[in-house]
Formats: C-alpha cells, structure tokens, sequence
C-alpha cells in the first residue's frame, strides 16, 4: 500500500489549507485512516482519525472545531481541511492507514511520506 500527502504549504495565521492523502494497492482493504503530525523537536502527536465507512472521526482536543476529516466515495482518499490555522499547528503532516491483506487476512499499518504545514503570524 501506498499512501500519498498532498496539499501541504505555507499559510498565513487565520487561513485555510486542505490535505488529501490517496491510498493505493492491490489486494488491500483500506480500513481506518488517521492524520498526524510532527512538529520540530516534538513526538508525533494524533490530529484526527476516520473509520473505514467515514461515519466515526475522533479529533485532538487542539484542532476541534477547526478542523475536519472526511474520505472520499471511493474510501481510499482521506482529506483534512483545516481553517482558522495557527502558528501551532506548523508541523510535517503524516497520514497512516490500516490495511487489510485480502489474501492472508493480516492487517498492517503504513504511513506516508509527510507533507509540512507552515503557519506564519
């Protein structure tokens, strides 16, 4: 499984990005996917995760009401609109999906490869 960030840049505080992050793979069952980020010198810490069917999301304390997790029809594209962006919230953006191996019925979880947010005052 492949998973792909995009949408990532430089903003002013205030405004608005929108990530997308494409999951791609053959024999795989896309299931949870989640969002998290990294800021220099800190963990990596859990933005938003959305269910297999997009009915159940969970949101850091941080970013409620600022931001939103939603898939695509298809399930394999998860997206993160983010408004009312602050300098805080300047990190490497991660996506992660649990993936199903429709052969051997073993899950596994894959990450992408980042995509940085910067927030300026």
């Amino acid at each position: 499984v492949q998973l792909v960030e995009s949408g990532g840049g430089l903003v002013q505080a205030g405004g608005s990005l929108r990530l997308s992050c494409a999951a791609s793979g053959s024999t795989f069952s896309i299931n949870a996917m989640g969002w998290y980020r990294q800021a220099p010198g800190k963990q990596r810490e859990l933005v938003a995760t959305i269910t297999s069917g997009g009915g159940s999301t969970n949101y850091a304390d941080s970013v409620k009401g600022r931001f939103t997790i939603s898939r695509s029809g298809a399930k394999n594209t998860m997206y993160l609109q983010m408004n009312s962006l602050k300098p805080e919230d300047t990190a490497v953006y991660y996506c992660n999906a649990v993936a199903l191996n429709l052969v051997t019925r073993i899950s596994y979880l894959y990450w992408g490869q980042g995509t940085q947010v910067t927030v300026s005052p």
